[in-house]
C-alpha cells in the first residue's frame, strides 16, 4: 500500500485546499497541474458528507490502515454531498480484495452480505449505516461480450482513472478524510459538464453504458457534455448493443423520473443513441400531427411529456414511470398508420390500437416488470378515448364504461388525456379543459353513487344458479357478463329486476 499522495490530493477537505487540472489521456503526458481551492461551501459540504458517519469511517478507516490497506469514500456520494443533494448511500473503495475486505469487517459489522462479491463488492451495515465496499476494480467489454470483464486494480488513483466521469472521480480517503481530485471533478462540477478522467473513447469502450449515463446525468443533474464526450457517444453509440436489456432498462428508468427527461431524451435522439434503446422516438420525426399541425408528433410527444409532469406537480403526485413512459410513447403508432387524404389531410386511423401494442414489444425487449408493460401499453390505448366526449353527451353508462376500462389507471389516463392537449388555439384548449373537468365531476358523482370502482351486476354467480336452476358451466359466465353489461348501462337495478332480465335472456340463450 502507498500513502504517497497524487496531484488532486489534500488533507483534510475542512481545512486545506484540493489541486486540480484537467487530465490528459492515460499515459499521454504530464500529470494534472493548475490549482482551484475548495470554498468554504464546498469543504462544508465534504465535512458533512463525513461527519455523518464520522466515527463509523473513521473506525473503518483504521481497520483497513491497521491490516495494511486502504480505504476511501468514492464518487456519487461525494459528488452529491458538493451538489447539496441529499446522500442516501456510501460507497467506498479499497485496494483490498473481497476475501481481506470479509476478514477485516468480520466482528465489527452488524450484518454482511455478498451478492455482488462476483464484481469485488461487499456490503455491510453497522450502526443504522449501509455501505458498499468494491475492490480498485476496471470493467472492460470484449467485442462481443454482453458483460463486462472485472479486474482488480492497486490504486486509488488507477481506480478513479477507469471511472465514468470526472465528477465521479473524487474521493476521501480515510483514515484522515484526504480529500483526491485528481482529474479536475470540481472544476467540472462548478461548470456542470461531463468530461471523462482519460480519453472518452476508452471510457465507452471500457463499459458503453456509461454513454447512457452521460446521457441520464443531463437529464438528472442538470449536466452538458464536453464536446469530445459528446463526438464520441454519437460515435460509438452502437456500441450499446452489447450491453444487456436490463442495464440499459435501469438508467432509462433514472432518465425518466429525472427532473428533466425531457432533455435526455433529446439527447438520446441528438446522438444516436435513441436507435439502441427507444427507436419508436426519432421515428416521430417530421411526422405531421393531424390535430395539432403547428407541431411534428416527436415535438409533440415531448411536450406532453412536459404537461404530464406539470399536472403530476399540481396534483400532488409522485414522479410516475408508467405515466411518463406512456406520455412519450402515447404516439408510437403514428408513423405505421399515417395515411395522406384529399385536400392534404393527414390521418392516423387506429395509431392507439398500434401504438399500444409497440409499446408492450418495445418495454417487454427492456425487460420492464410486467405490470409496467401491462399498464403503459394500455394507457396508450386509451389515450384517445375522450375525444369522443364532445361537449358531454356521453350518457353515464358511457361515463362508467370508461372508467371501468381504465380501472386502476384512471388517475394516470386523467393525466394523460389532459396533456395530450397541445394545441395553441386557445378557445379550443379552454373547451377541452372544461369537457374533460365535467367528466371527471361525473365519475366522481357516480363513484360516490354506486362505487364506480367496485362495480359488479346485480346477481353473483350463485344467484345465477339458483335463479335459472343450473350448476356451474359456460353459461354462468355469459350470463355474468350479460348482468355486468346491464349493470353498466342502466346503474343498480336491484335483485328482482336483475332476475327478471336474466330470465327473459336465458329463455334466448339456453341452448
Amino acid at each position: 500500500m502507498s500513502n504517497t499522495a497524487f496531484p488532486g490530493e489534500s488533507q483534510d477537505p475542512r481545512t486545506t485546499e484540493a489541486a486540480q487540472g484537467p487530465v490528459p489521456a492515460s499515459g499521454s503526458g504530464p500529470e494534472p497541474t493548475g490549482e482551484q481551492p475548495l470554498t468554504g461551501e464546498q469543504r462544508a459540504a465534504i465535512a458533512e458528507l463525513l461527519g455523518s458517519i464520522d466515527t463509523i469511517a473513521d473506525e473503518l478507516g483504521r481497520r483497513f490502515a491497521a491490516n495494511g490497506h486502504e480505504l476511501a469514500i468514492v464518487g456519487g456520494p461525494v459528488r452529491d454531498a458538493l451538489l447539496g443533494r441529499e446522500v442516501h448511500d456510501i460507497d467506498l473503495t479499497t485496494d483490498a480484495v473481497p476475501q481481506r475486505i470479509l476478514e477485516t469487517v468480520e466482528g465489527w459489522a452488524d450484518a454482511v452480505w455478498t451478492v455482488g462479491i462476483d464484481f469485488g463488492t461487499v456490503g455491510l451495515r453497522k450502526g443504522g449505516y449501509q455501505l458498499e465496499i468494491t475492490t480498485y476494480r476496471s470493467e472492460a467489454y470484449q467485442p462481443k461480450s454482453r458483460k463486462p470483464e472485472v479486474s482488480y486494480g492497486d490504486s486509488l488513483y488507477e481506480d478513479l482513472v477507469r471511472r465514468d466521469f470526472t465528477v465521479n472521480a473524487m474521493a476521501s480517503r480515510l483514515p484522515g478524510n484526504a480529500f483526491a481530485d485528481p482529474f479536475g471533478g470540481l472544476a467540472d462540477l462548478a461548470g456542470r459538464r461531463l468530461r471523462t478522467p482519460g480519453r472518452p473513447e476508452d471510457s465507452f469502450s471500457d463499459d458503453p453504458l456509461r454513454i447512457m449515463r452521460a446521457v441520464r446525468f443531463a437529464a438528472q443533474l442538470g449536466f452538458t457534455l464536453a464536446p469530445e464526450v459528446k463526438e464520441a457517444a454519437a460515435g460509438m453509440a452502437d456500441r450499446l448493443k452489447i450491453v444487456s436489456a436490463e442495464r440499459i432498462r435501469d438508467e432509462l428508468v433514472k432518465l425518466m423520473l429525472s427532473p428533466d427527461p425531457r432533455t435526455g431524451v433529446e439527447l438520446m435522439v441528438e446522438l444516436g443513441v435513441a436507435q439502441y434503446v427507444l427507436p419508436e422516438i426519432p421515428k416521430l420525426r417530421l411526422e405531421i400531427d393531424e390535430h395539432h399541425r403547428h407541431k411534428d408528433v416527436y415535438e409533440h410527444s415531448l411536450t406532453v411529456l412536459d404537461q404530464a409532469m406539470e399536472l403530476e406537480r399540481e396534483r400532488g403526485m409522485q414522479p410516475d414511470l408508467v405515466l411518463r413512459l406512456a406520455a412519450l410513447l402515447h404516439d408510437v403508432g403514428k408513423p405505421k398508420t399515417r395515411a395522406f387524404e384529399d385536400g392534404g389531410r393527414v390521418t392516423f386511423h387506429h395509431h392507439e390500437v398500434v401504438g399500444a401494442s409497440m409499446s408492450k414489444n418495445r418495454l417487454s425487449a427492456l425487460r420492464f416488470p410486467k405490470d409496467v408493460v401491462a399498464d403503459v401499453s394500455k394507457l396508450v390505448a386509451l389515450h384517445l378515448r375522450f375525444h369522443g366526449y364532445g361537449k358531454g353527451e356521453w350518457t353515464d353508462s358511457a361515463v362508467r364504461r370508461y372508467a371501468r376500462d381504465a380501472g386502476p389507471l384512471l388517475q394516470r389516463l386523467h393525466v394523460l388525456t389532459r396533456a395530450d392537449c397541445t394545441t395553441r388555439n386557445r378557445r379550443k384548449a379552454a373547451a377541452l379543459a372544461r369537457a374533460y373537468d365535467d367528466i371527471e365531476r361525473r365519475i366522481e358523482r357516480l363513484e360516490q353513487e354506486e362505487e364506480l370502482n367496485s362495480i359488479r351486476p346485480d346477481l353473483n354467480g350463485n344467484e345465477i344458479q339458483e335463479i335459472l336452476g343450473i350448476g356451474p358451466g359456460p353459461l354462468i359466465g355469459k350470463a355474468w357478463r350479460f348482468l355486468l353489461e346491464l349493470r353498466l348501462e342502466n346503474g343498480p337495478m336491484g335483485r328482482e329486476a336483475a332476475a327478471e332480465e336474466l330470465r327473459r335472456w336465458a329463455e334466448k340463450h339456453a341452448d
